[in-house]
């Protein structure tokens, strides 16, 4: 059983990695859409996708150009909400919590590196990050727990 969510975790942050690298002129910046952000749902199904998650935007964010602070502070804001997506995945709440921790968080150094204003930049977050969770990572979620069944 350890090896297969092994497994599954470095499929996960792989797929994370090969998503955002292949989409990388979106998925960077201020202004950004990252698609592979529809897989921060996955803890509600599979506890390993918690540090899977975390793997995959560190090694991402390498590759991304914004720096340590990137690297550092997108991948502990995505531990973060992939926590509390874990921690309440029985909740409404668990779609949420990517849209408001990078919403908020995420925006703080972005508003510092680009002088742009903060609430934009949190609200421009959010909102690309609440289209990829509901349009493709709320449906994935329903495809899996059919398929799990």
């Amino acid at each position: 059983m350890k090896t297969k969510k092994l497994t599954r975790g470095a499929f996960i942050a792989g797929l994370y990695i090969i998503i955002t690298y292949i989409l990388s002129p979106i998925s960077f910046g201020p202004l950004q859409f990252r698609l592979s952000e529809s897989l921060t749902v996955l803890p509600i199904l599979y506890p390993e996708a918690v540090p899977a998650l975390f793997v995959g935007v560190l090694l991402s964010n390498i590759f991304g150009g914004l720096g340590l602070v990137d690297i550092i502070g997108g991948s502990l804001t995505t531990l973060i909400a992939a926590y509390f997506t874990y921690r309440y995945r029985d909740s409404f709440f668990a779609y949420l919590s990517p849209v408001i921790f990078n919403g908020l968080l995420i925006s703080v150094y972005l508003h510092i590196l680009f002088e742009l204003p903060y609430w934009l930049t949190a609200i421009e977050i959010a909102v690309s990050e609440a289209v990829v969770v509901f349009l493709v990572g709320y449906p994935l979620i329903g495809y899996l727990k059919n398929k799990i069944k």
